[in-house]
């Protein structure tokens, strides 16, 4: 997309960002294996880790996640933006889905409040790595620069 900047100076931090990202949903995935143990995967009770509502499902689906943007964070070459980017919008979307579900019997990743704000953050911040960590050619950047001058 012409919009988005190419080579922007802070795409380093924007990588770091989405990095820390990754590491903080492995966290959380792993301390919600800890902390629930032999649960069951949908539980639906009131287990909070970080002060977050989860059970295994979520905790693995974080894991998941989580290991997703960490190896793209690693791999770089414009990956990480495509992942960040996806898996950005992603989060919103399930941040919403969830909290439409929120107290009914359809909670499945046993979501409290916090769970959904937290995803919505999560996946907004993803979502802003993802649009300005974009690698390309000098020409590219120079497109890039024209296009925004005559707007």
């Amino acid at each position: 997309m012409m919009h988005n900047p190419v080579n922007h100076p802070a795409r380093p931090v924007f990588r770091a960002i989405g990095g820390l990202i990754g590491l903080y949903l492995v966290a959380f995935g792993v301390l919600g294996f800890v902390q629930i143990g032999g649960g069951e995967f949908f539980a639906q009770d009131d287990t909070l880790v970080l002060g977050q509502g989860t059970n295994l499902g979520y905790s693995a689906l974080a894991t998941a996640l989580g290991l997703v943007i960490l190896l793209a964070t690693l791999f770089g070459r414009n990956v990480d933006t495509a992942v960040d980017t996806f898996l950005g919008y992603g989060l919103m979307a399930l941040g919403l889905a969830e909290l439409c579900v929120l107290r009914t019997d359809a909670n499945y990743l046993n979501f409290s409040m916090a769970t959904s704000i937290v995803t919505m953050v999560l996946g907004l911040v993803l979502l802003m790595c993802g649009m300005y960590g974009k690698v390309g050619s000098e020409e590219e950047a120079k497109a890039w620069q024209d296009a925004r001058l005559v707007l």
